[in-house]
């Protein structure tokens, strides 16, 4: 057993290592940009008193998440060879990854600073704070973990998401779990679909950790 395990890092060691890193780097970047539109446009949400507005945004960003992720990425693909883009490489699927990761992102900045306590923040226009500091210095902290819990679960659908990135010729641990699949391979299905997992979990376990040190009751323990 132990010599089938040495044979098979062995053999596929390297190559799992280098999908692996592929995967985070496309992870990474795809929420790096979510995390750019969807914030922004969750602050301005909890600031807008138009219902209309807020329900239209978030129905768009729900409704993307109602459809398939080989069909949102298929659709993606052929946009960019419409548009005279590489219909091929990491580009579509990062592109397919941002859409999907934007919901919870959104969704938890704006409940989150609306959730602020209006006593709070009225107590901190009243020492003369403008509205720019009463956002960064006392709404932002405090809808934090709310933020986090939104980043936190759209980091491990990107994770997941992030294996398909194989079929628009991406990289990633999607692309050992195609030669799996097509050459019926169990060692190159584990390769893939192991490394995959353990990183959705490491993710989660971190992240929580952060979302879990970031609330307010914690923080006040911290500081006691």
């Amino acid at each position: 057993m132990l010599n089938e395990v040495a044979l098979f890092f062995e053999k596929l060691g390297p190559e799992m290592l280098r999908r692996t890193y592929e995967h985070v780097d496309l992870t990474f970047f795809s929420m790096l940009i979510a995390v750019a539109i969807a914030l922004p446009l969750g602050i301005v949400l909890s600031r807008s008193s138009s219902k209309s507005l807020a329900f239209a945004t978030l129905g768009i960003a729900s409704l993307i998440q109602t459809i398939p992720a080989l069909a949102l990425l298929s659709a993606i693909v052929l946009l960019f060879a419409v548009a005279a883009l590489p219909p091929v490489g990491n580009a579509p699927a990062m592109a397919a990854l941002v859409l999907y990761a934007l919901l919870p992102i959104l969704r938890n900045t704006a409940v989150g600073i609306r959730q602020v306590d209006p006593v709070t923040v009225e107590v901190a226009r009243a020492m003369g704070m403008k509205p720019r500091q009463v956002l960064f210095n006392v709404e932002l902290p405090l809808a934090l973990p709310v933020i986090m819990g939104g980043i936190r679960t759209a980091t491990v659908w990107t994770i997941g998401m992030a294996t398909l990135a194989a079929l628009a010729g991406g990289g990633g641990l999607g692309n050992l779990i195609m030669i799996g699949l097509r050459s019926i391979r169990l060692d190159y299905l584990l390769a893939g679909t192991l490394p995959a997992a353990a990183l959705a979990l490491v993710f989660d376990t971190l992240l929580g950790w952060l979302e879990r040190w970031l609330s307010p009751a914690t923080a006040a323990e911290a500081t006691t």
